[in-house]
């Protein structure tokens, strides 16, 4: 058992207070400038060493950000009352890594936690419990229906903690908070600017998924690589009644790559995905569309089963263009890759689950989705550390990105103390 000490009941409804706080204020991913201000301020008054922009994010390998949603988020940041000096640290890029240095030597642990919130309006029905207790969403069209507010709130705790047990921790703590990880647009930048090529350790997790509460769920099998693209077809406008001939029709472009990309023969060697999510064109009824834009995604259970998806999916986009006479420019948006959990980190968390409060423990679930956390645990095992991602339990009242999404919130306090025990424990084999 963990040898630091706080009190368990205060800090619970610390953890409830963040997560509310958090949950009025979502912000989409790359836009979570008040998320960030917010986190910074709190972590620089626990005195952690902060870092900001390209010291946490490779600048090139940003995926999937639009300056114009981004000046937007900013001057919204402002008015909800963000701190002026972190909007001019993060240099237009958000997120934060922050370390405690107690300058003795140990380990380096690092702890990921998510902040951004999904596009889907939240529901305003009275059985919904953040609009009935007053703390739903802020922000027409974004909320926190993945349950990334509980992340940061936990990261928060967690550090709170660290700050109050200082005295008692050896090495190195990194707490890093993620900005755009829906969509997979950070992972890989963050993974690229080697703010965490000096960690022994990595531990990352994701709240509910399907998991009730009260189980931790150790080892989560088959992460999902994936490639989210948007393609963006550039015809000719003209009337459709006196000249149809001399237009050159974008959406028809589109909607022949939907229907194809659809049907693409799915891989003997395993499981593949195609999803087309938006399809944007045209200004009326009687004007050939000139522009189309489509946004969707592939996957694949490894990364040559993405990679055939993709494929066929470039194949068919320029396939489309050709056929109605229309240019067609593919755009990356975002990147997942696989996700394996070293075997020593999972049997700590097995052994560990208990007695930081989960009532049932268990080795394995699917997990069956995409997480870009894949890029820092691969980065962090590429350099002889260890990494595990895990599954923390929580009773839910709808599916992940759903408006009608709420977590159980007292499933926050045993992640905290999980946290704990991982550090008290990996300290404890080094003898520090």
């Amino acid at each position: 058992m963990s040898n630091f000490f706080f009190d368990e009941q205060a800090l619970s409804q610390r953890l409830i207070n963040y997560r509310r706080e958090l949950h009025r204020y979502p912000e989409a991913a790359w836009c979570e400038f008040f998320t960030t201000s917010r986190i910074a301020a709190h972590l620089k008054h626990l005195d952690y060493q902060l870092a900001f922009s390209d010291q946490i994010i490779r600048p090139e390998s940003i995926m999937g950000r639009d300056d114009k949603l981004v000046q937007q988020a900013q001057e919204r940041a402002l008015q909800w009352g963000a701190d002026t000096e972190s909007l001019i640290l993060m240099n237009g890029v958000t997120g934060v890594g922050a370390m405690l240095d107690t300058g003795r030597p140990g380990p380096n642990i690092a702890f990921r936690f998510d902040i951004d919130a999904v596009e889907v309006a939240e529901s305003q029905d009275d059985s919904h419990r953040p609009y009935f207790l007053g703390f739903s969403s802020l922000s027409s069209g974004v909320t926190h229906a993945c349950g990334h507010d509980a992340h940061v709130a936990i990261g928060l705790g967690l550090a709170e903690v660290l700050a109050e047990n200082r005295d008692k921790l050896c090495g190195k703590i990194k707490l890093l908070f993620q900005p755009a990880e829906e969509g997979c647009r950070a992972g890989k930048a963050i993974a690229e600017s080697g703010w965490l090529d000096d960690v022994d350790y990595l531990v990352a997790a994701h709240i509910g998924m399907n998991v009730p509460s009260g189980t931790l769920v150790c080892d989560p099998q088959h992460f999902l690589c994936s490639s989210k693209f948007d393609l963006q077809f550039n015809g000719k406008p003209a009337h459709a009644g006196i000249e149809p001939n001399a237009g050159r029709n974008a959406l028809a472009a589109a909607c022949t790559a939907v229907s194809q990309m659809l049907a693409i023969p799915r891989h003997r060697d395993g499981m593949t995905r195609v999803n087309v999510g938006q399809l944007m064109s045209g200004e009326g009824r009687n004007v050939i569309p000139e522009k189309a834009l489509l946004k969707g995604e592939t996957r694949g259970e490894n990364r040559e089963l993405n990679t055939y998806m993709y494929q066929q999916v470039e194949q068919i986009a320029h396939a489309s263009a050709m056929m109605h006479g229309v240019d067609v420019e593919i755009k990356a948006q975002g990147e997942a890759i696989g996700l394996y959990n070293d075997a020593s980190m999972v049997n700590l968390l097995y052994r560990l689950g208990e007695q930081s409060g989960f009532t049932h423990v268990v080795r394995e679930k699917d997990f069956g989705a995409s997480e870009d956390a894949g890029y820092l645990v691969d980065r962090v095992q590429q350099n002889g550390g260890k990494a595990v991602y895990c599954l923390v339990g929580s009773d839910l009242t709808a599916g992940h990105h759903n408006g009608d999404f709420d977590i159980d919130e007292t499933r926050m306090l045993p992640a905290v103390k999980l946290y704990m025990n991982i550090i008290s424990q990996l300290q404890a084999e080094v003898s520090c």
